[in-house]
């Protein structure tokens, strides 16, 4: 099992931006984390990955605690993350991207590995020896999170993956993840604006206001709750 869940209160030195945050995500599920800037989404992110000095709780991963893990260690355990800004080598090509996501791999999968993912985002083999820094915002989102796939992660964790994306190639993207779900089985937890959207492929969600949950329950749930509706999700 991986699944990953969380009961932490943390943040960055004297600033404390998680209160008592309790989450969790199960084997084969897409979560969700919801809310408006400056919520904490991007904080819980980072304290499930080893990215917080200052944290208090704990953190499982598989049935062990990666509290105090580094995000070297979270990494080797099988956890990706996918930051906001993309974060892509830009003067390296698509394909040595790729390839540098699965550096740390000894096994002789990652050919097969490259040739799935290129599949998977048809653009990004078009654009296999471009230098990434030359492509559209969504090409490079699309090229981070192949990236991290080619680590053959267990959990990837998302931070705002259509932030900066024109909406119809923010819908293309959301609909390559849900399709990775499916025939992947792979576990996902999504940091988002876009509510309507990113319940369309999770099961279930989490609302953070300042630091704490306000609601939570499975996607379906979420979206029909009028109140949670008009006071945080936007639609």
């Amino acid at each position: 099992m991986c699944s990953s869940d969380l009961s932490v209160s943390g943040g960055y030195g004297p600033v404390n931006v998680l209160a008592d945050l309790d989450l969790g995500v199960e084997e084969g599920e897409v979560g969700v984390i919801l809310g408006a800037n400056g919520a904490g989404k991007t904080t819980t992110l980072r304290a499930i990955c080893g990215m917080l000095d200052d944290i208090g709780g704990e953190v499982f991963f598989d049935g062990g605690d990666i509290t105090k893990d580094s995000p070297q260690a979270t990494a080797r355990k099988g956890i990706a993350h996918v930051p906001q800004g993309r974060g892509t080598f830009g003067d390296l090509t698509v394909d040595e991207n790729l390839r540098l996501g699965a550096i740390t791999r000894k096994d002789p999968g990652v050919r097969a590995d490259l040739d799935r993912w290129y599949e998977a985002f048809p653009r990004l083999a078009e654009r296999r020896t471009q230098a990434a820094g030359s492509m559209s915002g969504g090409e490079q989102q699309m090229l981070a999170i192949a990236r991290a796939l080619m680590s053959r992660p267990r959990l990837l964790l998302l931070d705002e993956p259509s932030l900066g994306l024109a909406p119809l190639i923010t819908r293309d993207l959301f609909e390559r993840l849900g399709e990775i779900n499916r025939t992947e089985g792979l576990t996902m937890l999504i940091v988002e604006q876009n509510a309507g959207l990113a319940l369309e492929i999770a099961q279930r969600g989490y609302v953070l206001e300042t630091g704490t949950i306000v609601a939570r329950g499975t996607a379906d749930e979420l979206g029909a709750d009028e109140d949670v509706r008009k006071a945080y999700l936007g639609f």
